[in-house]
């Protein structure tokens, strides 16, 4: 009967539908980190692409193959150097800690009761908790060197998860390309597919692509400059490793309830045991005015974009990094954020 035909025709186009999504998935996972690389950074470069074509009157291959070596160079270059920079001083900020721990491992427990603060926190401790100064200094040791190797190796995942492997290199660029060129036809194609009005299609884009751009220039610019000028500030006062502490600040800045501080304020302690007023009162007041940028640069930024919300990016950052790796950085808060401004808009229109 008709209707019984229908029905199977419709079950076999399902799972039909479920077995190729399957078997693309199986495909594609592997391929997963540079895909996405390759798709946001060439959403970044639509703008230009665009710009390009024109100028090259329609000739889109030569401007995807233009800014495909332009985004090499920059990675190769820029990214590359910093990236060396970070291994080399995060090895040296290694062989320090350890240095510093077998110098000043004190003999016993008075050698710290003429420290200020920490002499009666420590006694207190021993007395009421019967823990030795042996017990404590162990642990406080094992938790710096499992925190330290946690976040240079989240930060070295950041900077070099793209660099990850030649091969995985040059597939991000060779998708990277395709991505460029076709982009036009692929964006196209997805309008196609959304079962709205054109009008409702334009508004629905452009209100996704908004969000997208705001989370970018909000938060990822906001953590790359914040970054930068703490390792500055490191750098000046004379502390070691400022690449390396300047990468964990501009990570540290994309986690709303930590910020900054969480990387700068150990930097002002250090230099106040060691005596260096002078410089942990100008890194303290350097340190509140890099925490204090993020209330006026990044309402700049966003203007007239999108806001997003400080908790879709605290989430989006911690579920995306354990999700999808280095890109889940941007990846976790962007697809957060999306599916809010998609429920959104659905909410509108009912």
């Amino acid at each position: 009967m008709p209707s019984d035909r229908t029905f199977y025709a419709r079950t076999f186009a399902v799972v039909a539908a479920a077995l190729i999504a399957y078997l693309l998935f199986l495909v594609l996972s592997p391929l997963a980190q540079p895909i996405a690389w390759s798709l946001f950074i060439a959403f970044l470069l639509h703008p230009l692409h665009r710009w390009l074509t024109r100028k090259l009157r329609g000739r889109a291959a030569i401007s995807a193959a233009i800014l495909t070596v332009f985004t090499v160079l920059m990675v190769l270059g820029p990214l590359g150097a910093l990236g060396a920079a970070f291994a080399a001083q995060l090895t040296e900020l290694a062989r320090r800690a350890q240095e510093f721990a077998v110098e000043h491992r004190p003999a016993n427990f008075a050698e710290l009761a003429d420290v200020p603060l920490v002499g009666p926190a420590l006694a207190w401790v021993q007395h009421t908790t019967g823990v030795t100064l042996a017990q404590i200094q162990a642990w406080a040791v094992e938790a710096a060197q499992a925190i330290l190797k946690a976040l240079a190796g989240l930060g070295r995942a950041a900077f070099l998860g793209a660099l990850g492997t030649v091969i995985g290199f040059a597939l991000m660029m060779f998708i990277l390309f395709f991505a460029i060129r076709d982009s036009e036809r692929a964006f196209r194609a997805l309008r196609e597919l959304v079962p709205v009005e054109e009008k409702e299609k334009t508004r629905l884009f452009g209100h996704l692509a908004s969000v997208t751009r705001a989370l970018v220039y909000g938060a990822g610019v906001t953590a790359i400059v914040q970054g930068t000028l703490i390792g500055l500030g490191f750098a000046a006062v004379g502390l070691p490793s400022p690449v390396v502490f300047g990468v964990l600040a501009a990570l540290a800045a994309l986690i709303p309830l930590a910020g900054t501080p969480i990387v700068w304020v150990p930097g002002v302690v250090a230099l106040a045991a060691q005596e260096r007023w002078t410089a942990a009162l100008l890194l303290l007041l350097w340190g509140g005015f890099v925490t204090t940028i993020d209330n006026f640069l990044r309402p700049w930024l966003v203007s007239g974009r999108a806001e997003i919300g400080a908790l879709t990016v605290f989430v989006g950052v911690l579920g995306g990094i354990a999700a999808f790796g280095p890109i889940g950085i941007i990846l976790g808060p962007l697809v957060l954020a999306l599916a809010i401004a998609l429920i959104r808009f659905s909410l509108e229109k009912v």
